[in-house]
């Protein structure tokens, strides 16, 4: 042992200087890392932990130093041989001694239990770290890979360079037989887990209904196992006797695609009938298993068409598999040490990832979302006006709004002043607006700032259908850009043009029966110091722009649940309802209800969170409240009826210059949040966004009054 280490030594001496060099240091702590490894006796486990602590970048270090020190690393095994022997028997060695079936089923798969009972695990791994099973691969990559962020410098490192590392740990001559086989057997034992894995995920009862309503995909499913087997017992016969013709998994692979078909069928359909947490769920689930399985057959195949991982495996000399000695079929073995690269590198990130609460559930989400965001898009159509009728419609639903905002802002004043308890205030607030609010959209008015949040996802989902390099693709987004833009103009000026005359009429009126103002002076002042850009006016339009968005999600989600759980049928059904008003009616009162739901429970909340948030700011001491571009006009006519003298005209002009920024303040933030959720549901990345402003602006200079005026037809 004293000779190899000494080899090892002089081997490393000349490369050990340039490493300092380039380092300006006197000590190399990877290079010392690199070294352990000559001890046969070291546990390979701390070997990788002291390697990886040097590898990781430190305290405000990118992820690119990280990357060179890996690409160091592997430049050093590779000028010293020896050093190279004695890593790869700990490395290969750390793989093969160990259990490997869950590392290629469940790395980077969601697990059985369950979105929460995921969620309280990750909440306990924080608090209270695992214990992992040092027999298990799986387990032992969190040992080494112990810091959280660590799959971010692992992602950085490039697939040559993860090649490259791999070529010295995988040569032929230098592998041995049993390694091959204990990581074949591995393999395929995986697979045939995943399979029946599989077959159970598509045998839940929630999906086999989706299954009834569509063609039936639960065949594709209950055969999967079947074939699993069968094609495990090829191979094995196959590597028992190699006269035989291993089945090249192309029937397995068949089903996979069948069963992913109708996972894509299921998707669309809980599209229209709903979701829950627990569907998203198994459908991710179920889809990882599927991919994973796929990719797991796929590396089989590409392990047996490598020559040299077939002669390992069947223990035959090269002239027995007809090779000419000392050749190889370069570009078999390339592949199938890319396709192992690949595995590993995108398995190592994954399980890093695995206790990552914010990855995760941005993963799990996207369907969620994207079924939140098409209910919202379908209310986004509502609120745009593509011809002079509609046009007209919208103006008044504006200005039905309009009367309604105008009482509404006087009650918030008469309730404020009722001096009542923090908590009593914020309840009076939220009924008043959140009544306000549900009786505006039963109604069938509009709102101008809730237009947004739903025209968003409508535009969203009309550029997820468009090619930006035709410009023929481009005619009805733009179309549909200014049909967004004077439907948007409408209802504010609706909004605005009746809120502000009508707060003044009921000041007035209320005025001449109480025989003073409503308003008192002080009122009128605070009202008018509210409306300062150079204030919290602005800040506080931001917030109520981040409400707007989350009642757009908010009715997109009720929606989602009123189908998905039935609640109109199930409402058509209660006996209290059918005895008071007959089966027929309670139909009607049931459909209407699942209908609507979603409007108005995302228009009451909406009103909570307004009333409640001025509440929150004082109990907590903080500058939260909100301004609201409609309740602000209002409020600028109660400061003209409840001030001593009417302001002067410069200030009232002030006052409507913060008006206006409130309101853009407020819906270019809900539009923003909006249209962001909306591309990150539909994993969508438009890259045309240039070409479509120019297209935009293009339609602008040859038809401006398209963007104010619809024409007399859609």
């Amino acid at each position: 042992m004293r000779n190899l280490k000494d080899d090892i030594r002089d081997g490393l001496s000349e490369l050990g200087e340039t490493v300092r060099r380039l380092r300006g240091t006197s000590d190399d702590t990877l290079l010392a890392a690199l070294e352990a490894f000559a001890n046969t006796d070291a546990d390979d486990l701390a070997l990788l932990t002291q390697l990886f602590a040097e590898l990781r970048p430190r305290r405000g270090e990118s992820a690119a130093v990280a990357v060179d020190r890996f690409n160091r690393m592997v430049s050093v095994l590779r000028e010293a041989p020896v050093l190279a022997a004695q890593f790869r028997r700990h490395f290969v060695g750390f793989f093969t001694r160990r259990r490997m079936t869950p590392f290629f089923a469940d790395s980077g798969v969601l697990p059985a239990t369950g979105f929460f009972s995921e969620w309280s695990r990750m909440l306990g791994h924080r608090i209270l770290p695992a214990v992992p099973d040092e027999r298990d691969v799986k387990d032992c990559l969190h040992v080494f890979l112990n810091h959280p962020d660590d799959w971010q410098w692992l992602s950085a490192i490039p697939q040559e360079s993860m090649m490259r590392f791999w070529q010295l740990q995988a040569p032929v001559d230098e592998m041995e037989t049993q390694d091959w086989q204990q990581l074949i057997r591995e393999l395929l034992d995986a697979i045939r887990l995943l399979a029946h894995r599989i077959s159970g995920l598509g045998m839940d009862s929630a999906l086999l209904n989706a299954s009834t309503h569509l063609e039936n995909f639960a065949p594709s499913f209950l055969e999967l196992p079947s074939e699993a087997q069968h094609y495990y017992q090829s191979l094995n016969a196959h590597f028992a006797d190699p006269a035989v013709a291993p089945d090249d998994g192309r029937h397995l692979l068949v089903l996979v695609g069948q069963c992913l078909d109708g996972l894509q069928r299921a998707r669309r359909y809980f599209l229209s009938a709903g979701t829950s947490l627990h569907m998203t769920y198994l459908l991710t689930r179920c889809q990882q298993s599927l991919d994973r399985l796929a990719e797991l057959v796929s590396m089989m195949n590409t392990f047996l068409q490598s020559s040299a991982v077939v002669e390992a495996l069947l223990e035959v000399g090269a002239e027995e598999a007809g090779v000419t000695p000392g050749t190889r079929l370069l570009s078999e073995e390339a592949r199938a040490l890319k396709a192992w690269s690949t595995f590993v590198h995108e398995a190592l990130v994954a399980e890093n990832r695995r206790n990552n609460f914010a990855d995760y559930w941005q993963r799990l989400s996207q369907l969620l979302a994207l079924r939140v965001t098409e209910n919202a898009a379908q209310s986004g159509e509502h609120y745009l006006c593509t011809n002079r009728r509609e046009y007209g419609a919208m103006w008044l639903s504006a200005m039905g709004a309009g009367v309604f905002i105008g009482v509404m802002a006087l009650l918030k004043v008469f309730a404020g002043e009722l001096h009542a308890p923090l908590f009593m205030t914020a309840v009076l607030y939220s009924l008043i607006y959140g009544v306000g609010f549900t009786l505006i959209y039963l109604l069938g008015f509009t709102v101008a700032t809730k237009q947004p949040a739903m025209t968003a996802q409508t535009l969203v989902g009309q550029l997820s259908n468009i090619n930006s390099e035709r410009p023929d693709d481009l005619t009805p987004v733009v179309d549909l850009i200014a049909a967004v833009f004077r439907s948007q103009l409408a209802a504010i000026a609706g909004n605005i043009l009746v809120a502000f005359p009508v707060a003044i009429l009921v000041g007035l009126g209320l005025g001449q029966w109480l025989v003073e103002s409503p308003v008192s002076a002080e009122k009128a002042t605070h009202l008018l110091h509210d409306l300062d850009i150079f204030g919290w006016a602005i800040p506080h339009a931001a917030l109520a722009g981040v409400f707007l968005y989350l009642a757009g999600l908010i009715s997109g989600y009720f929606d989602n649940r009123a189908a998905h759980n039935q609640v109109g049928p199930r409402i058509a059904r209660l006996p209290w309802l059918t005895a008071l008003v007959g089966d027929e009616r309670a139909v009607r009162v049931g459909r209407y209800i699942g209908n609507h739901l979603g409007g108005m429970m995302g228009n009451f909340l909406f009103g909570c969170m307004l009333g409640s948030a001025g509440i929150v700011g004082v109990i907590l001491g903080l500058p939260i409240d909100i301004r609201h571009i409609a309740f602000s006009s209002a409020n600028l006519g109660y400061v003209i009826i409840g001030s001593e003298v009417i302001p002067a005209w410069q200030t009232l002009a002030w006052a409507s210059f913060g008006v206006l920024c409130i309101g853009l303040t407020n819906l270019a933030v809900s539009f923003t949040l909006a249209l962001r959720t909306a591309f990150r549901a539909r994993r969508l990345q438009f890259s045309g966004a240039r070409v479509l402003m120019r297209a935009v602006w293009q339609r602008f200079r040859e038809s401006p009054g398209s963007f104010f005026i619809p024409p007399k037809s859609s």
